[in-house]
């Protein structure tokens, strides 16, 4: 009897108990639904995150100023550098020859306060200088309206891009900003864009409250204030982050003049750490996610074993006149390990698909990521499949060759 043969066999016993085949193979089904749904939803919503935080600058590195720690190190006060001027971050973004896009950036105030005809809006928005990339640069999504020109950058025009509190806060939901005139720090801006909801982490919704405006038109409302200018450096692949930083590192010190063995006058920050963060966490949970589902899958193949072994008892008399009939113990144990794989191939197939749905359909709910298919678990589930069809099967089959033929054909 060659392989061939067996698993005919083996099909042709699974067709002749097929109530019995089907409620194995839920149980297999089950398990492999669990581990794999669970994985699929984890790795939906860490899509989600990644996406997320790659629209709110996560794959972004900051060159700014490098602020002392409070306090003093060994009795000796830290060294106060500088401010970065305006003038070494256009020379830094004009020679910056490194993967990503450079803009220029700054914040003129924290708590300005809107004004519209006799609107007023809380004093807590934020204004902001930017230049033509910092949009894209910064992942903001424009609502309506459009971005500074190149002629309003370079002329320090009054024009602004408002956040979506602001708008709410002065236009409500059923004008139009767009080419209205407001007012604050003591001037009036013309209404050119409108950002998107931004949202943010922890209730932080700075983004929304933010008025954008050209960073020439920046430097001239600030009068004598001294700001603080930055440089955002967007990386599309984040792979290329410390390559990029490490250019940006190296052509800053040359700006700043800082001599070899010194620290950094400046100070290059990654904004990943969020992200990353979040990355440890839902590592966390397919952790324990594959805990469960490893723990289902165990109880899964000991219903499994317990069947075989009920199966082999049932079939004693078949399993004497097959040996009477010259079948070796080795093809005894082909027999009976070709039904097990085959039951749990078949619950294996269903539960994949299942937990491929059900996990999309938890990460839909709990996110909006896109519709995953993890090949990854697909081929983990499928390999788990036939690992478990292999040590529930091979306990029943092994006493299956072990039995005597005068006894199993006596057997009743």
């Amino acid at each position: 009897m060659d392989i061939g043969e067996n698993i005919r066999e083996g099909i042709k016993s699974i067709n002749a108990n097929k109530l019995r085949t089907i409620l194995t193979a839920s149980i297999i089904a089950i398990g492999i639904t669990s581990l794999v749904g669970i994985l699929t939803a984890i790795e939906g919503i860490q899509d989600s995150i990644n996406s997320s935080f790659s629209n709110l600058g996560a794959n972004t590195f900051d060159v700014e100023r490098k602020r002392p720690n409070r306090g003093s190190r060994g009795g000796k006060s830290e060294k106060v550098h500088p401010r970065i001027k305006y003038a070494e971050l256009v020379m830094f973004e004009d020679k910056y020859e490194g993967p990503g896009t450079v803009s220029i950036n700054t914040v003129v105030t924290w708590t300005a306060e809107a004004k519209y005809g006799s609107k007023i809006s809380n004093p807590n928005l934020r204004v902001r200088g930017g230049d033509q990339d910092f949009l894209a640069v910064d992942g903001y999504d424009l609502n309506s309206g459009r971005n500074f020109s190149a002629a309003e950058e370079r002329n320090g025009a009054f024009v602004v891009i408002i956040g979506d509190n602001v708008k709410e806060s002065l236009f409500g939901d059923n004008e139009d900003p767009i080419n209205k005139k407001i007012s604050f720090r003591g001037a009036k801006f013309r209404v050119i864009g409108w950002l998107s909801e931004q949202g943010g982490v922890g209730g932080n919704s700075g983004a929304d409250r933010t008025l954008m405006i050209p960073i020439e038109t920046a430097r001239r409302i600030a009068g004598n204030k001294n700001l603080n200018f930055e440089a955002t450096v967007s990386i599309s692949d984040p792979t290329q982050m410390d390559y990029a930083t490490g250019i940006a590192t190296g052509l800053m010190r040359s700006i700043r003049q800082d001599r070899p063995g010194e620290e950094d006058s400046f100070q290059v920050r990654v904004s990943r750490s969020l992200a990353e963060r979040l990355g440890e966490i839902t590592g966390y949970l397919q952790i324990g996610g594959f805990t469960i589902g490893f723990i289902t899958l165990l109880g899964a193949s000991i219903g499994l074993m317990n069947i075989m072994l009920v199966s082999v008892t049932e079939r004693t008399r078949e399993i004497g006149v097959r040996k009477a009939l010259g079948a070796t113990p080795k093809k005894i144990r082909q027999q009976f390990l070709i039904e097990a794989l085959v039951i749990c191939q078949m619950g294996g197939a269903g539960g994949i698909v299942l937990g491929i749905l059900i996990g999309n359909l938890v990460s839909g709910f709990i996110s909006s990521g896109s519709f995953i298919i993890p090949w990854v678990w697909i081929l983990f589930g499928v390999a788990v499949g036939m690992a478990v069809g292999l040590i529930s099967g091979y306990l029943p089959a092994f006493k299956a060759s072990r039995l005597d033929p005068i006894d199993s054909l006596r057997f009743e």
